[in-house]
């Protein structure tokens, strides 16, 4: 097997939720920052399909100078996972706009 060095893992903090409290190292980008969500399958006693635990990530704090995040946490989101649709910023969520009253209406 290749080795894998280039692979580059950060101890992060999970907050909230049945994570809580423990630190687990998440595989970090090119960016070297972690995933911003981090999807935990959870297998069903009964044999069902799998709950899925989401986190978000979130700044662990700020630097006082310049602002910039000091590392990166879990926080829990009980909602649940996001849609899976891409979301552009130039689309708007309705594509028909709403229609004005003209003459020929009446």
């Amino acid at each position: 097997m290749a080795e894998t060095e280039g692979v580059k893992s950060q101890d992060t903090p999970f907050e909230g939720g049945p994570m809580d409290g423990r630190v687990l190292p998440v595989l970090v980008g090119p960016t070297g920052h972690p995933p911003k969500t981090y999807r935990i399958p959870v297998p069903d006693a009964a044999g069902g399909p799998p709950t899925v635990l989401v986190y978000r990530r979130v700044p662990r704090g700020h630097s006082r100078r310049l602002g910039l995040p000091q590392g990166w946490k879990y926080r829990y989101d009980p909602e649940g996972p996001p849609r899976d649709r891409v979301r552009w910023p130039w689309s708007k969520p309705d594509a028909t706009p709403p229609r004005k009253p003209d003459d020929a209406d009446g």
